[in-house]
């Protein structure tokens, strides 16, 4: 990202009312993105500045080498479609937007994942973090607690429009599709990220033509998003690519491995530090064992100390945590995935029973040693909350393509050391045969 000095504001019509001389962010996906003073002055807050350094896809690098973008990066680029769709809307629907509602959408697309932890949502769980809660919580206290630089920037630059501009959030808003454009099953939020994951990782998957998904939403008569019915493809093509990289990128094995590395390695570092064998950081400290954890402090929470902590542990005494520190930090003795036939749920739980017996037959800890990661994650979703067309229907009906990949999909992985991975493969085979 650079920062290009620009001669002329924001249009009115891409952001409400003008707002002081404009800038231009020249971003990798969008080109030039233009932001006013005032969203300049909330970017240059720490607050947001933080998200510089939370990458946006936790550990996909140790697959990906080239997936090192970030929250900061991605926020930027939805505030950047929110504006063009607004914008359009505007042309569309001129007495359907006020200049304030035109103002705020973009600004809660850009303070949509502010409260995002260290490695986003792969710490966003109470085995992590003492006082848990979750991003969209967090984000709603940074933009709300005094003590935080970007709660007085946004008093002073929104005064009373701060509660639209969270209700807009947490959609309580009406009209309903100013939240539907932040947050739904076709929102700037997915669109993003999803083009944004594509060219980080490289994964050359299906196709999101962003321009004519953006050309092609509308607003029902009842206050909602919909698409024009002559629009259904540019719609499958987003579904589509968005399966294919959960299935790909999301949920690869790697991925799934090194996230239970860094996930069990904080688990085993607050074990030792309760018993009094290891000392942790400040920072470490307020993770793991800050039950009263503020908001300003939360913070001043990165990928850098956590990746930090962790490799400076791979030189301790303890074998646990050093093993799952050694491995993170030199990419080296990673546990090998057990690859499985088809198989159902059942059949998952029953081998993991009979794979913890071999891997402490095997003269492993398997409690240390079986990692089991099983990923769930819900597919397009029709009717309440689905995609509508202008007609009213759901896009469901008009698309068999969309059906198919429509509801929950789901993966097991099971990962054991090297040296048995056949003897594994092998007891997997057989159950699951059976």
């Amino acid at each position: 990202m650079r920062w290009i000095e620009a001669s002329a504001p924001v249009p009115a019509h891409a952001g409400g009312s003008e707002m002081g001389e404009g800038r231009i962010i020249r971003d990798a996906l969008h080109g030039d993105i233009e932001i006013s003073e005032d969203v300049r002055r909330i970017i240059d807050t720490r607050t947001f500045q933080r998200l510089r350094y939370i990458q946006q896809l936790a550990t996909s690098h140790y697959a990906f080498p080239s997936a090192t973008h970030t929250r900061f990066s991605h926020s930027l680029g939805a505030h950047h479609l929110a504006t063009r769709l607004i914008g359009r809307l505007r042309e569309l629907y001129p007495d359907a937007i006020s200049d304030e509602d035109a103002r705020l959408v973009p600004i809660a697309a850009l303070l949509h994942d502010v409260g995002h932890p260290p490695f986003s949502h792969m710490f966003e769980t109470p085995e992590v973090f003492a006082t848990f809660r979750g991003h969209e919580e967090w984000g709603r206290l940074l933009m709300q607690d005094e003590e935080c630089d970007l709660s007085g920037v946004l008093t002073e630059l929104l005064g009373d429009s701060v509660d639209r501009l969270l209700a807009i959030m947490d959609g309580s808003v009406e009209p309903r599709f100013l939240s539907e454009i932040i947050s739904s099953q076709l929102d700037v939020d997915r669109l993003d990220y999803l083009k944004r994951d594509q060219f980080g990782t490289g994964a050359d998957v299906g196709s999101i033509d962003l321009d004519r998904i953006l050309r092609s939403l509308r607003i029902s008569d009842e206050g909602g998003l919909v698409v024009r019915r002559d629009r259904v493809e540019v719609v499958e093509g987003y579904l589509v690519t968005r399966w294919h990289m959960y299935q790909l990128v999301y949920f690869h094995k790697l991925n799934m491995l090194t996230q239970a590395y860094y996930v069990r390695s904080l688990a085993r570092a607050r074990h030792l530090h309760e018993h009094e064998d290891l000392r942790l950081s400040l920072r470490m400290r307020d993770m793991l064992s800050n039950r009263e954890l503020t908001p300003l402090r939360y913070s001043q929470l990165t990928d850098a100390f956590v990746i930090a902590d962790v490799f400076a542990w791979a030189d301790l005494a303890d074998p646990v945590l050093s093993g799952y520190a050694t491995r993170l930090a030199s990419r080296d003795g990673f546990h090998k995935r057990v690859r499985l036939p088809e198989h159902t749920l059942e059949q998952a739980e029953e081998l993991l029973d009979q794979l913890s017996v071999l891997v402490s037959e095997a003269g492993f800890d398997a409690q240390h040693d079986l990692i089991h990661a099983r990923m769930r994650k819900e597919g397009y979703l029709p009717y309440v909350g689905g995609i509508l067309l202008d007609d009213g229907s759901d896009i469901l009906a008009s698309s068999p393509m969309i059906k198919s990949i429509s509801g929950e999909f789901s993966n097991t992985m099971f990962f054991v050391p090297e040296s048995i991975r056949a003897e594994a493969e092998q007891l997997a085979a057989q159950l699951i045969q059976q």
